[in-house]
């Protein structure tokens, strides 16, 4: 085997690089002939590595295509002239590609430089499918986005069976896959596949797909061992070459006699869900749509002009925005002391077993794997806590989320009592009690009296004072807020809420464990709300205002779709319930006063018991406000507002709120409460957090008279 690099740049004016700022990582082509088994013939072995270890991905940008073209160019040479039978590209360990260098797409700010890197995709990775001699894409590590396009021009692929990141993620950062992916996808796996790859799973939260999925899926034809991956690849395409493996295709997915139907129901699914306020999800989808009918020129022409006009988007910029906000900047939470000041957390107690207490004990048991003690304050609630506890982790196994023994495991490593000196022994006792000061800090006093004295003291409230819980303490120095959020397990952030009085080993041992618990922790201030639920209640008090002024009830209910939230204001009361959604805005109207203010509409539906979207009928009923509840409201009066008018207040009011909570260092800069409202609030990539949006829409200047971020879609992701 012999191993060169080929490094010069093709002048074609299809693969001329866009003119901005050049990615500092850059990949490179690194090619070697192997001689295949059995006398084969020469394969010629194409590695995509940008040169460094495995903690820096390998991202594809501008040179590394121009290189990578190039030496395909080579390869498709020396195929014509009979000096190799195949093709084969690889990556580095634990790598293929992990998609675009998303540096050269957030720098780009020129129409026609945005046009020439999505051509660039293309010239340099279909020449994997217009050789004259088979090509093998050996998918050895995480293949996202353009990565995973390189190994779809391919015409075979093996995948090692330990990779567990496949992904088309683009339009969960406002992109397509525009280098390829919305025409030869479904022409490989179908249009049903096709756009569970493209649409649901990167809209499920960026969900991933393992290898034996990708095989089932048929976006892979074979699942390899890890230890020998690329040997048995090798091995693999000389099977193949000599037709000794046959590898079955669906004749023609095009052919599908579903295929507008599922289209169709792909938009209805969309519209729902985004009621048409992303571009991204819907360009994908036409371009699915339409690869049925054309040929590979257009479709790709056409797949050029998306992503070049999405690249020049918001939604691009600000979904990239909030990526880097949530991967890069996460890690190294704003404020936190020194790691080094936490104290070591060798077991936990909990006091309460109710839903959230039970939770927690699990995702502490399988994350800290230490000794967890829960306390009851009856042998009722302790059977019932268990019985909780028990049927978490039992479904938990049973949908293959742990392994049967790591279930037996956490659940021995659990206990419910009723006797508080169980909890003797704790390094850290969190409270999850009800949301009542009074209990809350007789439950603290308890624990003063029990608890070692350097032991940790913890509080799981999601609006009260921290630090008024802590009043009376011989050592409020020890008590700290971790505010998590339900459902636990699946939630990933943690707002750390520190007091005037929190010692930094307190505050610390907060961070250390939020992150063991794979969290991601936010320091906030010990102000009503912390950040997620002081922001979300000022936009449900600014929507139930509107209801109460007059404004008909379907009308405040959809007049935030042109945000894209998750889901509707009223839909959000029901999924929080209606008497918790309000007994937090009964402790901010409290706190803070006439902006958040009590609702006797939704009062008397509580009373009532009643909900405030209809049961789930199979067909998306729960998702909008039951009509019926107008009554409770009155009829709709002079002071009713349009759709507009109530986003309008909304969005002022949104903004007011964060100027506030700036002024009073809830947190330490905008970007703060951005992160804590996409990790806790589910709001939307594509807005880029609250404060990007604010400023693109002029609302913080209108209302603040200042910029919140200085350039309003700030610090794109660095190389």
């Amino acid at each position: 085997m012999t191993g060169t690099r080929t490094t010069s740049a093709s002048t074609d004016a299809s693969a001329r690089q866009p003119s901005g700022p050049r990615p500092e990582r850059v990949m490179h082509a690194l090619v070697r002939d192997v001689a295949l088994p059995g006398r084969a013939g020469t394969l010629a072995l194409v590695t995509v590595d940008n040169g460094l270890d495995h903690t820096k991905p390998t991202t594809i940008g501008p040179l590394g295509l121009t290189e990578l073209r190039a030496v395909l160019v080579e390869q498709q040479r020396r195929a014509a002239a009979g000096e190799i039978v195949a093709v084969a590209v690889t990556g580095k360990p634990y790598y293929l590609a992990a998609g675009a260098d998303l540096t050269a797409a957030a720098a780009t700010t020129d129409e026609s430089d945005a046009r020439a890197l999505a051509e660039l995709g293309h010239a340099a990775f279909r020449l994997l499918g217009e050789m004259s001699v088979p090509t093998f894409a050996y998918v050895n590590g995480a293949a996202l986005g353009g990565g995973l396009e390189l190994a779809l021009h391919c015409t075979y692929r093996t995948v090692a069976g330990d990779v567990t990141a496949l992904a088309l993620p683009e339009t969960f950062l406002g992109l397509v896959p525009g280098w390829g992916g919305c025409y030869l996808l479904p022409r490989l796996v179908g249009v049903r596949n096709a756009l569970e790859l493209v649409l649901t799973r990167p809209l499920a939260n960026n969900r991933m797909t393992r290898a034996a999925e990708a095989v089932e899926l048929g976006v892979a034809d074979v699942l390899l061992h890890p230890a020998d991956f690329l040997e048995r690849s090798i091995a693999w395409t000389a099977d193949v070459l000599a037709g000794r493996v046959q590898v079955a295709r669906p004749v023609d997915p095009t052919d599908d006699p579903a295929w507008d139907a599922v289209i169709e129901g792909a938009r209805a699914q969309l519209d729902q869900r985004l009621h048409g306020a992303r571009l991204a999800p819907y360009r994908a989808l036409d371009l699915v749509a339409a690869s049925r009918a054309r040929g590979r020129e257009e479709a790709f022409a056409a797949e050029d002009d998306a992503l070049a006009d999405l690249i020049m988007s918001d939604e691009m910029r600000a979904s990239l925005y909030a990526f880097d906000l949530t991967t890069r900047k996460s890690r190294k939470p704003a404020g936190a002391p020194a790691a080094e000041l936490a104290r070591p957390v060798r077991s936990v107690g909990i006091v309460g077993a109710g839903l959230m207490a039970g939770q927690l004990a699990v995702l502490m048991a399988r994350r800290l794997r230490v000794p967890i003690v829960m306390r009851e304050i009856d042998d009722d609630r302790v059977a019932a806590g268990l019985a909780g506890i028990r049927s978490l982790v039992e479904g938990m196994a049973k949908k293959g989320r742990m392994s049967q023994d790591e279930a037996n495991r956490v659940l021995g490593s659990i206990s419910v009592s009723t006797d508080l000196g169980t909890l003797a022994g704790a390094d850290l006792v969190i409270e999850a009690v009800t949301e009542v000061l009074a209990l809350k800090q007789r439950v603290f006093a308890e624990l003063e009296d029990v608890i070692a004295p350097d032991a940790i003291l913890a509080t799981n409230t999601s609006a009260l004072s921290v630090a008024q819980m802590s009043t009376h303490l011989r050592n409020p120095e020890r008590v700290v807020g971790l505010h998590f959020f339900n459902p636990v397990a699946q939630m990933p952030l943690v707002e750390v809420v520190r007091t005037p009085a929190s010692s930094d080993a307190a505050v610390a041992t907060a961070f250390a464990v939020a992150k063991k618990l794979g969290k991601t922790a936010v320091g906030v201030a010990d102000r009503p709300g912390f950040v997620v639920n002081r922001l979300l209640l000022r936009m449900l008090a600014e929507v139930a205002a509107a209801v109460e002024g007059g404004t008909p009830v379907q009308v405040a209910d959809v007049a935030l779709r042109p945000l894209g939230l998750p889901m509707s204001p009223f839909a959000l009361i029901q999924l929080v319930g209606l008497p918790v959604a309000l007994h937090v805005l009964g402790s901010l109207h409290e706190d803070l006063g006439a902006r958040y203010p009590l609702s006797p509409g939704l009062e008397r539906l509580a009373t009532e018991g009643r909900r405030v979207v209809p049961e789930p009928d199979g067909r998306g009923a729960e998702h909008a406000v039951d009509p019926a509840i107008q009554e409770v409201f009155g009829e709709p009066g002079a002071g009713s507002l349009d759709e507009a008018g109530v986003l309008d207040a909304v969005l002022a009011g949104l903004t007011q709120e964060i100027g506030l909570m700036l002024d009073e260092k809830v947190v330490a800069s905008p970007d703060q409460i951005d992160l804590c409202m996409i990790l806790g609030a589910g709001w939307p990539f594509h807005l880029g957090g609250l404060s990007p949006y604010l400023d693109r829409t002029g609302y913080s200047e209108r209302v603040l008279g200042r910029r919140l971020l200085p350039d309003g879609v700030a610090n794109v992701p660095q190389a």
